[in-house]
């Protein structure tokens, strides 16, 4: 196999997949490096015993906090990053969401592009990604140069019934914007069999749009895309002037590789593309590759969200739930001066999930009980904009370790207000009598900080090398062939799902390197 590459693209989740598929049509020869390998379809796919009380699927880092406290990161290092995962929210940020924002702690910082300078590639992310969604509902969402290119997935009855009681008391309902490879008016054309396994596992059908099914094994029979899986890069190499990346230092099988390429395109994670700079730091670049203002790992951010469990009298025999959203309060109210977030539906509560999400309040539940509750819950995620702190960030030690200081938590009186709203929702949704468990989606690990879903925000591009790591095309300011094309370039987090973002960013991203020379 050649060591030498037009372009090098590493990681296959929802940036480095994605680059990879645009890039592909290019002709120009790439190669695509996956830390992991294909996550294996087996019956444990859709098994909560193994996927969230064993954690099955979790990688074995151990990374550390701000003290030092050794704790396992919920990491997925498949094809297919993360997106093997998710629950395929795949929606757009607000127009608004661009721009400056005032929270209760302090400023979302502006982007140095507009919504409608992405609007174009979002519109090929959701061509791409095979978005439903009803446009038009949601009165917070941005305009749209193109419809979505399939229709919202319809709701199952009882959620059909809690979306009218909602609309009835004067609420914006919507349906959501998911990702899922289903066609209801010719079932037959259809990969997804609308199951209850979506949010928090893998698709053992191959249905969810992830970057493997969607970006990745497209691509596995061109000539000039490579694909090389159980690739750790552990360091960037340049040549004297530090201007270029020379070459990309891999650890596979146990053995030391160098791979080349004209341009280098770092989609590794907000946490470990971050890493990976501070690891190759050199005698130009003292403080990181790229790190002469210092910005890298800085400013790492993760939305502050709650899932939340509605227990009601009346039993919700949904299967497919994740269908509902209600972002009435994702801007100031007039009963609240702060943007407070955006509320979504999230996969069926069953009872093996509920006990390893909840390990000691269900310690002493008998099954039963548990499958019982399950039956009656009605499951709410929701999530409230995170700020970027120059001191929550990404550091490395002497060992190469990742060390995670998250010292300041924002905007959690905006969150709190978002609950009290969802519990006066649920007053208009037959569940007035009702107990609501609040919870921690990863509740089984002993560290909040662990549930790394949405990382965003430590290699943030911007106009000015002093305040920012990337330039507008996410090109490195100081270094010419190197990019960084995942969540990483974030200014601000916005309080949606940041994965079609990323998604649309990438193509845009991949587009301007098709047109550079050579």
């Amino acid at each position: 196999m050649s060591k030498e590459f037009d372009i090098i693209v590493i990681g296959s989740g929802a940036g480095g997949g994605t680059l990879a598929h645009t890039l592909a049509p290019s002709g120009k020869r790439i190669l695509l490096l996956e830390r992991g390998d294909f996550l294996p379809r087996e019956t444990d796919n859709w098994d909560p015993q193994p996927v969230f009380v064993d954690g099955k699927y979790i990688s074995k880092d151990t990374w550390y906090d701000g003290d030092g406290k050794p704790f396992q990161p919920q990491s997925h290092y498949f094809v297919g990053g993360a997106t093997k995962m998710y629950g395929a929210a795949l929606y757009r940020l607000r127009p608004q969401d661009f721009g400056e924002i005032k929270h209760v702690d302090g400023i979302s910082p502006h982007w140095p592009l507009s919504y409608d300078d992405l609007e174009p590639w979002y519109c090929k992310a959701e061509q791409l990604y095979q978005v439903h969604g009803n446009s038009g509902e949601d009165p917070t969402e941005g305009p749209r140069s193109q419809p979505y290119p399939w229709p919202a997935v319809s709701h199952e009855p009882r959620i059909a019934q809690i979306s009218d009681a909602l609309e009835k008391a004067g609420y914006h309902p919507a349906h959501a914007a998911c990702g899922i490879m289903l066609d209801e008016v010719d079932r037959p054309r259809s990969t997804c069999i609308r199951c209850a396994w979506c949010d928090g596992y893998p698709c053992m059908v191959h249905a969810k749009s992830d970057a493997e099914d969607i970006a990745v094994r497209p691509l596995l029979g061109r000539d000039n895309v490579t694909l090389v899986t159980g690739a750790e890069v552990t360091k960037l190499e340049t040549d004297a002037s530090g201007r270029a990346v020379t070459g990309v230092v891999v650890r596979r099988g146990g053995e030391r590789e160098v791979y080349t390429g004209d341009i280098v395109a770092v989609c590794a994670g907000a946490v470990n593309s971050a890493k990976l700079l501070l690891n190759s730091a050199n005698d130009k670049h003292p403080a990181g590759l790229a790190n002469g203002s210092g910005q890298v790992g800085r400013n790492y951010m993760f939305h502050n969200s709650k899932a939340i469990v509605a227990i009601a009298k009346e039993r919700n025999d949904t299967v497919y739930q994740k269908t509902l959203a209600i972002n009435d309060f994702y801007f100031p109210t007039p009963g609240y001066q702060w943007p407070m977030g955006g509320i979504q539906m999230m996969g069926k509560s069953n009872a093996e999930a509920m006990r390893g999400e909840e390990p000691k309040l269900t310690m002493l539940s008998p099954e039963w009980t548990l499958t019982d509750v399950a039956k009656h819950a009605v499951d709410f995620w929701l999530t409230t904009e995170d700020l970027p702190m120059p001191e929550n960030r990404v550091t490395t030690d002497r060992d190469g370790n990742v060390h995670l200081a998250y010292t300041t938590y924002t905007n959690e009186d905006e969150a709190d207000h978002l609950y009290g709203e969802l519990k006066k929702i649920l007053n208009h949704t037959g569940m007035a009598a009702h107990h609501v468990l609040r919870k921690n989606f990863y509740a089984d690990m002993d560290l909040p900080l662990a549930a790394v879903a949405h990382q965003a925000g430590t290699c943030r591009f911007g106009t000015d090398a002093a305040s920012s790591v990337l330039d507008v095309n996410c090109k490195a300011h100081e270094v010419d062939n190197l990019y960084v094309v995942d969540t990483s370039f974030f200014p601000s987090i916005g309080a949606v799902n940041p994965g079609l973002t990323a998604m649309a960013n990438a193509i845009r991203v991949g587009e301007h390197m098709t047109g550079l020379p050579g």
